[in-house]
């Protein structure tokens, strides 16, 4: 970027996985590379699955705060009671990790997330089944047009603070998931480029 820093992540664009792995947590979540139109994006396919895509890489928040993506769902999941067990499906999101290592209870996870309700943009949570090491944000939510590619901004730092009461300086990698596990449901979404910058 000619203004200012760049940390780039997800270069899916370039047809280009490095360093991304894969995690399942129930069934695999189908993760590649596909070219819509005039772009290559990662998609994802999740028929009552959950599994990650996840980078490990250490950002300096106090460089390169904001994290931008773009991101696109085929259709919304019913409203689901997503601070439940049972809920705790997103048909896209993309989160931040702080890796405690060995010290696990120290992880943090902000997940920014496609929210199934209907006016839940800006909403908080903690999420179901990790209450003390991962909150929920919804960026997105049913209002917001299935089909149809939507640009992301967040400033990290600024959510570690109004998420978790503390301000990192650095986080440690990023994963994106689409899963629908808990409801048994299915859900596509399509994520494009993933970066850091300092604007």
């Amino acid at each position: 970027m000619a203004d200012g820093a760049r940390v780039d992540l997800g270069e899916f664009s370039k047809g280009s996985l490095t360093g991304w792995e894969s995690k399942s947590f129930a069934g695999t979540t189908q993760y590649q590379l596909e070219q819509q139109g005039n772009k290559q994006v990662l998609k994802a396919n999740s028929n009552k699955t959950a599994s990650i895509m996840g980078r490990r890489m250490r950002i300096d928040l106090t460089k390169t705060p904001f994290l931008n993506w773009s991101w696109k769902i085929d259709k919304a999941l019913p409203p689901l009671k997503e601070a439940t067990r049972a809920g705790d499906d997103y048909a896209a999101r993309v989160y931040v990790i702080i890796d405690g290592g060995v010290f696990v209870w120290k992880t943090r996870a902000l997940n920014y997330v496609w929210s199934s309700a209907p006016n839940s943009r800006g909403t908080k949570w903690n999420n179901a089944f990790k209450p003390k090491n991962a909150r929920m944000l919804a960026v997105r939510d049913k209002r917001d047009a299935a089909g149809r590619w939507l640009y992301q901004k967040q400033d990290v730092a600024a959510d570690f603070k109004t998420l978790f009461g503390f301000q990192p300086r650095f986080i440690d990698g990023i994963a994106i998931m689409t899963d629908t596990d808990n409801s048994g449901g299915t859900a596509a979404a399509s994520y494009g480029d993933i970066f850091f910058s300092e604007k």
